[in-house]
């Protein structure tokens, strides 16, 4: 297996052993990247000299290693902020933004010696499913280069699927970093609101927003989280709570543990899908959990109450964007000039693309006068209902297990002209966010050559028990060591 194919933990011990150095891990991911990125199309923005420069400092510096992360190479979204490296949030609005500032999860990755490879693509300001409405271009699945990765967080799922990245930062609104993970055949985290620090992350919607991290398997999952969990003062959103040792519940038993399934996420499933789900739950039971069916009541409400609390949250939160302070600003025609409103319409039409104007309009047409009660106060109250429906099934079962999508990676360009489609590709994550819980994707199988992503679900800040349940099925199972065949690059390959 080529080192750009290993896990983080893989890499970690062999630097270790001195069996190999930090410049040769990133040199092998770099090389990846412009053999395969043609295709893949994950990059937006490439940081090559930074890299090698980090990963020379970690092999020169680091005598006894600071961190598992040290010296192993990491793509981050594009709405994390990153000092004097561009941020393009994937908007012409933001197409030359460089921050003046780090996010706190990169300050906390490069205090680690993470070697940072760059940029990813995303769905614009993370709005959308599918990495289809980046303002740039699409990303291609690595399973098959004609599919969607899944979105907003497809260029990360996608790069560290194909080996472009050993692993990868993403956000989770609405199932933005579990739906590309299931899309993509590998592991994505979103971790309980407030324990990841949001502070340098672009919002979309601010208290549905969560980092968390894309990686090859579990125990690289837990390292990603033992580095970026923590308590920040620059987020006043960010929980006072202590940081385990997330390595410890890799156990590898769980024996006794409840784990229920939610009925109403069963209805209307593809077959093969239904099977693999099935396949999946038996394995469960084989490690000694108990599985038992259960009742979700509220769960067909959330997709329409989060289609009204996001956009509500992102029209105030892009409202920032008005060709005045920074990000694009449209020049008027030789001879001619604009007045202020003149100004703020054409920089924000010229700037945003057609998802995002969709959603803020949705958003302030949500909030204004006389729609304020009848749509966004009804979308709280339903709000409530899903986090009390929650809480009644944490008193009886440890974790909820369901799948990640309902649907396998589609076609790309077969849901950018049907909005409701798209938005219904993520009802099994939805919910999560709405109650701010923390949820993990991982592989259950494989269909017709795709692969079927599993999500555990656990209470708050319990990401242990999460982590637990999702190592003891990844390491009775083989999925999590398949990786993507990439035949049509290989072709091209072959042919040049």
């Amino acid at each position: 297996m080529d080192i750009f194919d290993l896990t983080a933990h893989q890499l970690a011990d062999m630097l270790k052993k001195r069996e190999t150095t930090a410049i040769e891990i990133t040199r092998s991911v770099l090389e990846r990247i412009q053999k395969v990125d043609h295709d893949i199309r994950a990059y937006v923005t490439l940081t090559a000299e930074q890299a090698i420069e980090s990963a020379k400092e970690v092999d020169d510096n680091c005598k006894e290693k600071i961190s598992p992360l040290a010296g192993i190479p990491a793509g981050l979204k594009d709405n994390i902020c990153t000092k004097e490296v561009r941020t393009t949030c994937c908007s012409r609005m933001l197409e030359n933004f460089v921050p003046p500032y780090s996010a706190t999860v990169v300050e906390r990755l490069n205090q680690v010696g993470a070697v940072i490879t760059g940029k990813l693509n995303m769905d614009e300001f993370a709005m959308g499913s599918s990495t289809e409405y980046s303002a740039f271009f699409p990303t291609h699945n690595p399973w098959d280069l004609d599919r969607v990765p899944g979105g907003s967080s497809g260029g990360p799922a996608a790069a560290v699927a194909a080996g472009e990245a050993i692993y990868a930062i993403g956000s989770d609104t609405g199932g933005s970093i579990r739906q590309p993970a299931a899309f993509c055949g590998i592991v994505g985290l979103k971790p309980t609101y407030g324990l990841v620090s949001r502070y340098g992350v672009v919002p979309f919607a601010s208290s549905l927003d969560q980092v968390g991290s894309l990686t090859k398997d579990v125990r690289d999952c837990s390292m990603v989280m033992n580095v970026i969990a923590g308590q920040d003062s620059k987020d006043s959103t960010s929980a006072p709570v202590d940081i385990p040792d997330y390595t410890s519940f890799l156990t590898g038993e769980i024996k006794g543990k409840k784990i229920g399934v939610p009925r109403e996420l069963l209805d209307g499933l593809d077959p093969k899908m239904a099977d693999t789900f099935k396949k999946a739950l038996k394995k469960l039971e084989e490690l000694g959990a108990i599985v038992d069916e259960c009742s979700f009541p509220h769960a067909e409400a959330a997709v329409p109450a989060y289609h009204i609390i996001a956009p509500a949250e992102a029209s105030s939160n892009l409202a920032r964007f008005d060709g005045v302070r920074y990000g694009h600003r449209a020049v008027p025609e030789q001879g001619k000039d604009y007045d202020l409103v003149e100004m703020y319409m054409k920089s924000r039409g010229e700037g945003f693309g057609p998802e995002v104007k969709r959603r803020v309009l949705l958003g302030t047409h949500f909030l204004s006068t006389g729609n304020y009660e009848l749509y966004y106060l009804k979308a709280l109250k339903v709000r409530t209902l899903i986090i009390e429906d929650y809480q009644r099934l944490f008193r009886e079962y440890d974790v909820l297990v369901t799948l990640t999508t309902p649907d396998l990676p589609f076609k790309l360009g077969r849901k950018i002209d049907d909005p409701l489609a798209l938005y219904h590709s993520d009802s099994y994550t939805i919910p999560v966010n709405i109650a701010g819980l923390p949820a993990i994707s991982l592989p259950c199988g494989f269909v017709d050559g795709l692969p079927v992503g599993m999500q555990v679900i656990a209470p708050a800040f319990a990401e242990g028990d999460l982590l637990q349940v999702a190592y003891a099925f990844e390491q009775n199972t083989p999925y999590h060591k398949q990786r993507p065949p990439l035949k049509k690059e290989t072709a091209k390959g072959s042919e040049s």
